[in-house]
């Protein structure tokens, strides 16, 4: 981080600053809200280094975000099946989403207008790397103190009334892990340095490629001190009970081999396999095992998540094309329509719709055309370089492509999806520099050389 020559910060300063004192930002009780803090000098940067130059596909962002602000008009409106509200209570779960679509989109603008030499794609290599030695840490931390946890700077802050409650407490009371009983019986699932199991795996999943490129292709301790933390990592991947993570692990393992043997990288190919054993050996003889099994006979979550599902399209065809705004909360359970939440049981019944996945939040909130302009904006990004081979373009193609597996499993807001914006970055630049390498003006989907610009060795 630091200032410049002159007392001027150095650009890129604010993703240091995201990156590097991320679990400072966690213990202040700012995990996520930093994001939107510098996304604010991230967008008056952008604001003096007009015009800003924009990504392929940008359009259908934009146009998605004039979206989420028509679908409020909906938020008045009490669908079938679901618990009657006002508009005025479900107007700070919009603003939340919205400033969390802004702000990932302002870091993606950010980082893709910052040239080379103010920013170096290397640098956001290892800072995404970094982050997940983090993500690791604090699933360690989880694993083996799940109860531990403080009350915030933030926290204290906060009147005694908003800091109570449920949705605040995630944002700024940190937790080491998710106290649930999943398996029959109450156990901690890691969840530092984020407030949800379910995001931490989210993430950790999206920041393993980068992980992968910045510490496994580097030689010597870097590569060994990387292959210690991924050994590691199988510890609290196991515990969080993650069944979606498992699942998102195993297609990146089949993605990352077939890459490498489109680009006759055997020795790499060879290396992934050595490891992918080892990983497995290490499970099968230790009470990872057990546990694994354990989460397999108990799919408790299945019969709520499918309960969600079908309400949740059930009530989006009351509002296909604008949705609803925001959430809602449906009448009754999965085990009767007469079982709704009190004050002694917060958790029972009534289950907030769009909570269990991106899609179904896009559609409860936004409709089906919301949906289709979130994901058409990755899918022209995804098209737009697909003959990208590099190794970045390995690690970007996970972090923007992984998310359309989980988006039936886990909502993207907020860090996972500016993992997924900051990795169009850098395709984004990945490409600029490929076509003024190569002094030509060819589109954005040809074929670039090097780690970054370059092959995926």
């Amino acid at each position: 981080m630091g200032r410049a020559a002159g007392g001027a910060w150095r650009p890129g300063w604010p993703l240091t600053a995201l990156f590097a004192f991320y679990p400072v930002w966690w213990a202040l009780g700012m995990g996520t809200l930093i994001v939107f803090v510098l996304a604010v000098p991230m967008a008056l940067e952008l604001l003096r280094r007009r015009p800003v130059r924009v990504p392929p596909g940008f359009g259908l962002w934009l146009v998605f975000l004039l979206w989420v602000v028509a679908s409020t008009v909906m938020l008045g409106v009490d669908p079938a099946g679901t618990l009657p509200g006002e508009a005025a209570d479900r107007v700070v779960s919009v603003g939340f989403n919205l400033a969390g679509y802004v702000a990932v989109a302002v870091a993606m603008l950010y980082l893709g207008n910052l040239t080379e030499e103010e920013y170096p794609r290397s640098r956001a290599v290892r800072h995404l790397g970094g982050l997940f030695v983090v993500v690791v840490a604090g699933g360690l931390l989880g694993t083996f103190a799940d109860q531990f946890s403080f009350t915030s700077p933030v926290e204290m802050l906060l009147p005694d009334s908003v800091a109570r409650n449920a949705f605040v407490q995630n944002l700024v009371h940190p937790t080491a892990a998710q106290l649930q009983e999943v398996l029959g019986y109450t156990a901690g699932r890691p969840a530092a340095p984020f407030g949800y199991t379910n995001t931490w795996g989210y993430a950790l999943s999206l920041l393993l490629g980068w992980f992968a490129i910045g510490w496994l292709r580097r030689p010597g301790a870097r590569r060994l001190a990387g292959v210690l933390v991924l050994a590691l990592a199988a510890i609290p991947v196991v515990h969080s009970l993650n069944r979606g993570v498992w699942i998102g692990l195993g297609l990146t393992v089949l993605f990352a081999a077939l890459w490498l043997a489109r680009n006759g990288n055997l020795g790499a190919l060879l290396g992934l396999a050595v490891s992918v054993v080892l990983v497995v050996v290490l499970v099968l003889t230790t009470p990872l095992t057990s546990t694994i099994q354990q989460r397999l006979d108990n799919p408790k979550s299945d019969g709520i998540r499918g309960f969600t599902v079908s309400r949740t399209l059930e009530v989006v065809q009351e509002s296909p094309v604008l949705g609803f705004g925001s959430t809602r909360r449906a009448l009754g359970s999965s085990n009767s329509i007469a079982v709704g939440r009190d004050e002694d049981c917060s958790n029972c019944g009534n289950p907030l719709l769009g909570s269990n996945g991106q899609l179904w939040l896009l559609l409860i909130a936004q409709g089906v055309v919301g949906a289709a302009l979130y994901l058409g904006f990755f899918t022209r990004v995804l098209w737009a370089y697909r003959r990208d081979r590099s190794a970045l373009a390995a690690a970007a193609f996970l972090s923007i492509g992984l998310p359309f597996v989980y988006m039936f499993l886990y909502n993207a807001l907020v860090v996972p999806l500016l993992i997924s914006f900051l990795s169009v970055a850098l395709l984004w630049r990945n490409d600029q520099a490929r076509r003024a390498e190569a002094g030509s003006t060819a589109g954005p989907g040809s074929r670039a050389p090097g780690l970054v610009a370059g092959s995926a060795r």
